[in-house]
């Protein structure tokens, strides 16, 4: 398979658009990695076998050595003790910064084929573009975000749970270690990849994609989400000769209408969910598993060279976007983040960006805390400090949590009786 990233041309609608980047100061320009850059064993088979996990951690490792822009570590470890690694690229103290979330469900593995051959095209860049693109971009990639599930080709990990559905219980290692890399490292964007089977002639795309759709997401957080969605993501999708979509939505396959949701809601412990009420642009991207012609079904790897493909296409938009509106996005997340601290604003446990939210489900007046009694602090503190939500133990009587906090909108969601996937009950708290 030839390399997707080297370039970082994107070509938006009929017109290719080369990434413009501000030029190194000399002084910062590395020096060019001696070694051959190692392939995946995806690539050295033309796409007849996926990566083992044993592979990756020999490819992260070659990895490692040759690039001079690239650390490899680890943010945890699965039940199974199989290592959750994480690749940082680039340079860590930019303002854009991007984290990569691959095959959350292990039985998905394409999204994880195009991390693992994206962090070798970054790693090992050979154009100035890309050069300078890494000298204002911090990216980070989770390649395989459920080892355990990857091993045994299953939706969930070694328990069976979904962990895509877990992204504010954090009952899962897996939904740890990312909660805390987010509280962490504060991305900008949090892009996720996965696969998913087709309903012909209604939900037949290459690609689809998503949104965060809950309400607690800040509007700017959200209209960039869309425009990273609409102006640079699908474009770069359509450029690759892929067909996309919204995930989630059947269409009309005439008039190519919506005709009904099967998916795709506002479910806030979802990670694109999370992600948007946590201040970071989510984007949901999903990959066609099913075979597209008689020669795919014939011909496994045609298939999945096609899948990961289309997820490396899909890729040059998210990086097309990051630069050139890396001022528009900086500002959004940062204005989402602080606009916790002023204690306004609805808070709503229900409906989505396509569902207005109900009466009930619409409160205009938050508390202004909740109170945990002591048993309550002491089974829940981890999961808190996790989310980056700050407690104020109160003396031998558990703890306040103040609204006024730049994770205002998630707190309700963690501890309101109204909230579907509440960590606890906790009492409201009317005046501070």
């Amino acid at each position: 398979m030839t390399s997707r990233i080297r370039t970082l041309v994107l070509s938006v609608a009929t017109a290719a658009l080369v990434v413009p980047l501000t030029a190194l100061p000399s002084s910062a320009a590395p020096s060019a990695p001696q070694q051959t850059p190692p392939r995946t064993p995806f690539e050295k088979s033309d796409g007849a076998d996926w990566t083992t996990l044993a592979e990756e951690q020999r490819f992260l490792a070659a990895v490692d050595r040759g690039g001079d822009r690239v650390s490899v570590g680890t943010i945890g470890a699965t039940k199974q003790g199989r290592p959750l690694n994480l690749v940082e690229l680039g340079n860590k103290h930019a303002v854009t910064s991007l984290l990569l979330i691959c095959s959350q469900h292990g039985d998905e593995p394409s999204g994880r084929e195009a991390c693992l051959t994206t962090v070798r095209d970054l790693a090992y860049p050979e154009d100035p573009a890309t050069k300078r693109f890494l000298d204002r971009t911090s990216v980070l990639v989770v390649p395989t975000a459920n080892p355990d599930g990857r091993a045994a080709d299953t939706r969930g990990n070694s328990d069976g749970v979904d962990i895509n559905r877990d992204h504010i219980a954090l009952e899962t290692a897996e939904a740890r270690a990312f909660a805390a890399l987010t509280r962490d490292r504060r991305p900008d964007v949090i892009y996720d990849l996965h696969e998913y089977g087709a309903t012909p002639p209604y939900y037949d795309e290459d690609l689809f994609d998503l949104w965060p759709r809950n309400l607690n997401t800040s509007s700017r957080v959200h209209d960039e989400a869309k425009t990273l969605s609409e102006a640079y993501v699908r474009p770069a999708a359509r450029a690759g000769d892929h067909t996309i979509g919204t995930y989630g939505i059947w269409t009309d396959p005439v008039t190519g209408e919506p005709i009904r949701q099967t998916a795709g809601d506002g479910q806030e412990r979802i990670l694109r969910n999370a992600s948007g009420v946590k201040h970071s642009v989510g984007l949901l991207i999903e990959s066609r598993v099913d075979p597209r012609s008689e020669a795919e079904e014939n011909d496994p790897s045609l298939n999945h060279r096609r899948r990961v493909d289309s997820q490396l296409d899909s890729l040059k938009g998210l990086f097309g976007y990051a630069d050139k509106r890396r001022v528009q996005l900086s500002t959004a997340t940062a204005l989402s983040r602080a606009a916790g601290l002023l204690d306004r604003g609805t808070v709503y446990f229900g409906g989505g960006d396509n569902e207005p939210a109900t009466p009930e489900d619409t409160v205009e007046n938050p508390p202004c805390a909740y109170r945990l009694d002591a048993t309550q602090y002491g089974e829940f503190k981890d999961e808190l400090a996790l989310h980056g939500v700050k407690a104020l133990p109160q003396r031998g009587d558990g703890a306040l949590v103040p609204l006024r906090q730049s994770q205002r909108k998630l707190i309700p969601l963690l501890l309101d009786e109204r909230a579907t996937y509440h960590l606890t009950v906790g009492r409201p708290v009317e005046a501070c």
